[in-house]
């Protein structure tokens, strides 16, 4: 920020006006005041610089503005970076809740259209362990084949 201070810092109103900005004609940043007979100029609807502008031109000269004051006493322009900041911050929520809203819609709705209820083959029984290979010289060799000609009698 530079050193310069600026004519919105210690702007005072020396006579506040109860006429509704409503009711007055023109648009949004200067309306014509039938109570004063004056221009009255929105310095919340213009930038930060021309707002200076005009109050540094027409010093001297009646002039009546409307403007919204923060708590800690500055002036809320159109170009105000806190205005701004707190305006993309709304913008962005939104689009994201939105977007966040629709890609988890599409995305339930992608993945029941596409894979339906999942399948599952249903498999039961007794487990039938290999026996290892015996070894040619093995006992076991001999006993095996007569343990399965004895299963093979009982069946």
């Amino acid at each position: 920020m530079s050193g310069r201070k600026s004519p919105l810092d210690d702007l005072k109103v020396a006579a506040p006006c109860s006429a509704d900005w409503s009711e007055m004609t023109g648009g949004a940043r200067v309306r014509f005041c039938a109570l004063c007979e004056l221009n009255v100029y929105n310095l919340s609807g213009m930038t930060r610089a021309e707002a200076e502008r005009l109050v540094t031109n027409t010093e001297g000269r009646p002039l009546c503005v409307r403007f919204f004051r923060r708590a800690d006493g500055t002036i809320l322009t159109e170009n105000c970076p806190v205005g701004l900041r707190a305006l993309k911050r709304r913008v962005s929520r939104a689009v994201s809740a939105t977007l966040s809203a629709a890609l988890g819609f599409l995305t339930g709705l992608g993945l029941t259209t596409t894979f339906g209820e999942p399948r599952y083959e249903q498999v039961m029984g007794g487990i039938a362990a290999a026996a290892p290979p015996a070894r040619e010289d093995s006992p076991m060799r001999r006993i095996v084949p007569a343990v399965r000609r004895a299963d093979a009698v009982r069946d």
